[in-house]
């Protein structure tokens, strides 16, 4: 006698298990979510998110601190992308923390990193009429490859019309004739090589004879001092001479002035009768010259004149 199966109990049973099982293995993938606390941060990006997807890893440092729970144009503004991040309650997100869009080595897997923020800054808090605390947005790494190279291009290429322009026909001339000069110039020192060498020793020997000049020139120096100490002492020596004999006129301008009062006319008497006999001695001379025989005999006499 064969058992009736009920199907219903059987669908249920089956149902319940298939229901439990896809219950597990949602819990076993994202279990890693449930036994943490997260805070909501949003966040506003002018930069394209391609390649960032929902549940996408926020990092701090390179850590794993969260994920993005949604992506959508800003409210009111379509040049901005809206990002709403579940980030671990205990991660330090201070007010001056950056959200940077990043990607994950050459696969393009797009991610959140947090820049750190200084640690003396307060906690990021939502401001009044804020839903969520808004973290600041920083351009992205390609955004930054993108303006890097694009004013690189833009710098290169008004390098190159200022080549262009600078390297005319005019100036490719001037140049050829600069090197044409140059090479002249280089043959020339060749062929003066031996005047340049023996240039150079008396330079050298130049600047040996003023590097000992240096070396003496303290002592120098020394001497010239030493010269003009000895000039001071000997101004110093002819003043107090000058001085002494200053006060040696004046002690004996008295005596000056009686001499010149008592004895100069006396002076010139004795001049006065100097002379006549310096006239007296010429006469007996002269006489002497025209009659030597005055010395035996005396002076002749005079003759008289007539009717004497």
């Amino acid at each position: 006698m064969e058992e009736k199966v009920n199907f219903v109990v059987v669908g249920v049973f089956v149902l319940v298990l298939g229901v439990a099982l896809i219950g597990g293995v949602l819990w076993l993938s994202s279990g890693k979510y449930y036994g943490q606390l997260y805070t909501t941060y949003q966040t506003y990006m002018s930069d394209s998110v391609a390649g960032l997807n929902l549940n996408a890893p926020v990092k701090y440092r390179g850590v794993d601190v969260g994920m993005v729970r949604k992506i959508a144009l800003a409210p009111g503004n379509v040049e901005e992308v809206q990002l709403t991040l579940d980030v671990e309650r205990d991660t330090p997100v201070k007010e001056d923390t950056v959200a940077i869009l990043q990607t994950q080595g050459l696969t393009g897997i797009a991610y959140v990193e947090l820049t750190a923020g200084r640690k003396t800054s307060p906690q990021l808090t939502a401001r009044p009429g804020e839903t969520y605390p808004i973290i600041k947005s920083g351009p992205s790494l390609l955004t930054r490859l993108d303006t890097s190279v694009t004013a690189l291009l833009v710098s290169l290429t008004r390098t190159s019309e200022n080549l262009n322009a600078l390297m005319d026909e005019g100036n490719r001339q001037a140049i050829r004739q600069t090197l044409a000069d140059l090479e002249v110039l280089s043959r020339t020192l060749a062929a003066r090589s031996s005047a340049i060498d023996s240039g150079l020793a008396n330079a050298a020997r130049t600047m040996e004879n003023a590097a000992r000049l240096t070396e003496q020139l303290p002592r120098l120096v020394l001497r010239v001092e030493r010269s003009a100490d000895a000039f001071d002492r000997m101004t110093d020596a002819v003043a107090r001479a000058g001085t002494g004999a200053s006060g040696t006129i004046d002690a004996t301008r008295p005596d000056l002035q009686r001499f010149t009062g008592e004895a100069l006319p006396e002076v010139h008497a004795l001049v006065a009768e100097l002379r006549d006999l310096t006239g007296t001695l010429r006469r007996l001379g002269g006489e002497l010259e025209r009659n030597p025989s005055m010395v035996l005999y005396g002076k002749p006499a005079t003759k008289r004149g007539p009717g004497e």
